[in-house]
């Protein structure tokens, strides 16, 4: 009696290949999370460097533990921030950092303390006093193993267009029958093109020029009504009110590898998925802002 081998079916095929690939990305990022924590104990190397941008991030519970990885992979980068910053929020954390956070901070990051804002604490600490600066400003993910060339890219990008917004991940908002679809239905943008309707992914990283660092101090904490728990939502819609474009670092939307063991609990706790996105952002975009992305409004905003 004779037979034929039957191969896996389609679906079963994707499937194990997407757990394959997902297991190949966890093992890589487990390796380079050793690498950094070594680099950690044993670098004198100074985290902050030439580049005339300031980095800012910000932690909270558990997360304290590893976000000297974070760190780490941002010190080790080709181009290095003229300012590293830290924010917390808790006391009682100030005064017992991990060891790994208190050599960086021999190396020169710069620790400290906030009010809690929430996922807006990344940005807003430093805009509250800064916002009259000069230099851009660099948001990341205290849960994100960046790459060597991340800030580089930033830069450059800054660089050739100075008075935009740049990300490593940005998404095209859409609208049907002149009202924004669901988040979720937000397309990857697959190229460099400016647009007000482009929203950046703070997770990956985003560059903010001078300007945006003051139409955030001059709004202040009203994202504490408008949306607490998304601070990229009320990010893009202070550069949409002002009319700064979005652009996306390269033609290829990148999501870089989270730090093992760093998801016991995030910072988007306060989303209940993606139907909490959606109520943000219904109440804070208005017919005028929808009109204003797809190009048919010209009239200028009041302050």
């Amino acid at each position: 009696m004779t037979g034929t081998l039957v191969g896996p079916t389609p679906d079963l095929a994707r499937v194990t290949a997407r757990k394959m690939r997902k297991a190949s990305k966890r093992l890589h990022a487990v390796a380079a999370m050793v690498l950094l924590r070594c680099i950690n104990r044993f670098s004198h190397q100074p985290v902050t460097g030439t580049a005339d941008v300031v980095v800012s991030m910000t932690s909270y519970g558990e997360r304290i533990r590893t976000v000297d990885v974070a760190l780490e992979s941002i010190a080790r980068g080709i181009a290095r921030p003229r300012r590293l910053i830290l924010w917390l929020d808790e006391p009682e954390a100030m005064d017992h950092l991990p060891k790994g956070l208190e050599r960086l901070r021999e190396r020169g990051l710069e620790v400290k303390l906030s009010q809690n804002f929430g996922p807006h604490t990344k940005y807003f600490p430093y805009v509250a006093c800064n916002g009259h600066s000069n230099s851009p400003l660099v948001t990341a993910d205290d849960d994100i193993i960046y790459p060597d060339t991340w800030l580089q890219e930033l830069v450059e990008a800054n660089q050739a267009r100075p008075t935009m917004i740049h990300g490593h991940w940005v998404r095209t908002i859409t609208v049907n029958g002149g009202s924004l679809t669901g988040y979720q239905d937000w397309i990857r943008r697959r190229d460099t093109l400016p647009g007000l309707n482009n929203f950046a992914l703070g997770v990956s990283g985003v560059i903010y020029p001078p300007r945006m660092l003051k139409e955030l101090k001059a709004r202040g904490d009203v994202f504490q009504d408008a949306c607490p728990g998304a601070d990229d939502i009320w990010l893009h819609w202070v550069a949409l009110r002002a009319g700064i474009p979005v652009c996306q670092v390269d033609g290829v939307s990148r999501h870089f590898p989270m730090i093992p063991g760093s998801q016991a609990n995030t910072l988007s706790d306060l989303n209940v998925g993606q139907s909490r996105n959606d109520h943000w952002i219904r109440a804070l975009y208005s017919t005028a802002d929808v009109s204003a992305m797809t190009g048919t409004f010209t009239q200028r905003w009041s302050a």
